[in-house]
């Protein structure tokens, strides 16, 4: 017995695929017999026979055909080539849209119940299952709004004053009101104004990753607002962290060592990261790979946000919450917020020095500074905490699922599960896939979350019925495919992205709170520079990044487990990829796979694995050309080129620049305040930019970190 064809048939309806088989389709050559799940194909005068059949997994239909007999018949590839060809006319790849509602006739439930039934069946049983659906449905629509319209964004940030003559005549927009133009990424001069002074220094939009650096901020004495469109501390995520890593937040202030334990929902001894392999070759399947200290503390975020929450306000920061950002207006002096209440509608006015962009994937700014090359990637995630429910012995709290998949490619996309148990019986469960963002394909949060709740019961044997919802989790999580650091505008005058408005990353390992939480000093010690010293024009704010040479390098790794829209790939192939570059951590010590995927593989680790992968799996960059193209190949050289460039530069400079840049901070931060800013950052760059990061209380780096000042904004004042 031979296999000679492996599939996917795009479609949850095995029987019509299977009916299509027995009744429509009729091989060229040979008799068709029918089977329970299929069909037979026999030859006269051949002992050698085709066995074609049908199953479902995870919402979708595959298809083999195996060769009964040890003597390959001369139909077979005839037969083989008719089937697919007659498949794909026949079951075309389809990427549903979301039905156009009016909430005003009907609730959420009853506009998404034809369209996505056990979606709404199941937030029907979630506390606040019909706001949250609105969210699901408005971050959707909002999200495609965006990618199907990346060359005319939507203009939300204009410059006001005599500059805007000069921005227009640049070509930065047509947009505006008349005294009022659109800002582009491309730095203008700023205007004069008489406006008022500003009420604050900073003024946060978005307040999950943006309360915990806005809190930072307000405790160094700076005025903050923080604006949220939620009621402050609601979550769609939930966190998990290293020990090592949190430190980081309890060093700068943020948190107390006893409250750190307070937030801890659960600590694991271990998790697991295993991919489906059960139609791949013995040498491409691989060990589990066991990471005891990645992901390992469940955070309960909700008290995080409030905890940090109380941080702020004691620090004297100010939160609005329920409170949606309409535009902005930037002068020389100032931006200027423009607001809306959404329980009431009514309009609101902040003004500070310098806006921090924190919304998020769905952020019109990030998408109007970045024109049409906001994102390149996206996960599209959904899931669910679940309070109990769950069968005895099926899952260990002690242990954390990190990723997982239990089938092969499902619609053009790898499903990936992530599942982490939290406070006494509650468990977080992930769903997501890596997707190429496309204007016929952005990525649909509804689709996946109909998979969610279908296919559960096959990652993990449970009754539905029986799981008690507590709250749906869900996003899209971004990535930028960097080529260098500056190949993506992070700034204004006087605005910055932060976080995923600000991805300047693959989303391999991580992005949100992890990448946050590892790059915070860095972020906060560049801020607090640059507004101690009126440093917020664009050249200077665009320093003023998360960017790591050692993970933007990644994302051509990331570009091989997405299917491309409108191409189908062999179904095991991305399952393939995966267990090659996790079995290879397997086999590492326990601290090469630790390192990596926090985000701190050098130069060398990096291009070990790579060699090591291409011995393992030969045609693993055939399969990652094949999907990416010529044009994306080529530009990943110029990211490897770059982070070689850089890993050179860091080996030359980072075992004494630092140190002497502290040396002379003083004399030159009094007297070239914007060159020792760009230094500062520099330094950045050449150690936590290339997989070197800055200490943490329990780490082993040995790389120099720069002290925040206390009370810099009294300072200033």
């Amino acid at each position: 017995m031979k296999e000679i064809l492996y599939t996917e048939v795009p479609t949850p309806n095995k029987a019509a695929v299977c009916t299509w088989l027995q009744q429509d389709w009729n091989p060229e050559l040979g008799q068709k017999i029918l089977t329970p799940n299929g069909i037979r194909i026999q030859f006269r005068q051949e002992t050698t026979e085709l066995s074609v059949f049908v199953w479902s997994l995870q919402r979708t239909t595959y298809l083999k055909v195996f060769r009964w007999g040890q003597k390959p018949t001369a139909a077979e590839s005839k037969i083989r080539r008719q089937l697919i060809a007659a498949l794909e006319t026949r079951f075309p790849q389809h990427y549903p849209e979301p039905p156009e509602i009016d909430l005003s006739q009907q609730s959420i439930f009853e506009a998404l119940a034809p369209y996505y039934p056990q979606t709404v069946h199941f937030f029907q049983k979630m506390p606040k299952g019909e706001s949250d659906l609105k969210r699901v449905y408005w971050w959707e629509k909002r999200w495609r709004e965006h990618v199907r319209q990346p060359k005319q964004p939507k203009q939300v940030v204009f410059k006001k004053g005599r500059g805007a003559e000069e921005q227009k005549s640049r070509g930065a927009g047509e947009a505006g009101e008349q005294r009022s133009q659109p800002v582009s990424s491309a730095p203008g001069h700023l205007g004069t104004s008489a406006s008022p002074s500003p009420d604050y220094d900073l003024i946060y939009i978005g307040g999950a990753l943006g309360v915990i650096h806005a809190t930072v901020m307000a405790q160094l004495g700076y005025r903050v607002l923080l604006v949220e469109r939620l009621p402050f501390g609601r979550m769609n995520r939930e966190w998990n962290i290293s020990r090592a890593e949190f430190q980081s937040l309890i060093d700068l202030g943020l948190f107390t060592p006893a409250e750190f334990e307070s937030l801890i929902a659960r600590e694991y001894k271990d998790g697991f990261s295993k991919f489906f392999d059960g139609n791949l070759p013995p040498h491409l399947q691989a060990s589990v790979l066991h990471t005891p200290t990645v992901l390992n503390v469940a955070l309960d975020a909700e008290k995080l946000l409030r905890v940090c929450g109380e941080n702020f306000r004691k620090a004297g920061g100010e939160i609005w919450d329920e409170t949606e950002f309409v535009r902005a207006d930037v002068d020389s002096e100032q931006v200027t917020v423009q607001l809306q209440h959404l329980p009431t509608g009514e309009s609101r006015e902040a003004r500070g020095r310098l806006l921090i962009d924190a919304m998020g994937s769905a952020s019109p700014i990030a998408w109007q500074l970045n024109g049409g090359r906001a994102f390149d990637s996206v996960c599209p995630t959904v899931g669910a905490v679940i309070s109990g429910g769950m069968p005895p012995g099926m899952w260990d709290s002690d242990y954390g699922d990190v990723l997982n998949s239990h089938g092969d490619i499902s619609r053009g996309r790898q499903l990936i599960w992530e599942l982490f148990p939290a406070a006494d019986e509650e468990l977080t469960i992930y769903l997501f896939h890596y997707h190429q963002v496309h204007p016929d394909n952005p990525g649909s949060l509804l689709e996946m979350y109909e998979d969610f709740f279908t296919i559960l019961p096959e990652y993990r044997r449970c009754e539905m019925e029986q799981l008690l919802w507590k709250k749906p989790t869900f996003g899209y999580i971004p990535g930028h495919f960097s080529v260098g650091s500056r190949d993506r505008a992070v700034a204004f005058d006087r605005l910055l992205g932060l976080g995923d408005a600000a991805s300047l990353q693959s989303p391999l390992v991580f992005t949100g709170f992890g990448s946050l939480v590892r790059n915070l000093p860095r972020l906060t010690t560049l801020l607090d520079t640059a507004l101690k010293h009126d440093l917020l024009q664009a050249k200077h704010l665009n320093q003023i990044r998360a960017y790591q040479g050692n993970i933007s390098v990644t994302w051509l790794f990331s570009k091989g487990m997405m299917v491309p829209t409108g191409y189908s790939l062999p179904p095991e192939r991305i399952n393939a990829m995966l267990n090659t570059f996790f079995g290879i951590l397997a086999e590492e010590p326990p601290e090469v796979a630790n390192t990596f995927i926090k985000d701190r593989a050098n130069w060398l680790t990096f291009n070990r694995l790579a060699l090591k992968a291409a011995r393992m799996n030969p045609v693993l960059l055939l399969w990652i050309w094949e999907q990416s193209g010529s044009k994306d190949l080529v530009r990943w050289l110029g990211s490897y080129f770059s982070f070689t460039f850089d890993s050179l530069i860091s080996w030359l400079l980072r075992g004494w620049f630092p140190s002497w840049l502290r040396q002379i901070q003083p004399w030159l931060e009094r007297h070239y305040p914007a060159l020792w800013l760009r230094l500062l950052s520099f330094s950045y760059a050449i150690t936590a930019g290339v997989g070197h990061p800055e200490p943490v209380k329990g780490d082993s780096s040995q790389v120099p970190n720069y002290e925040l000042p206390q009370n810099s904004a009294q300072q200033k004042r």
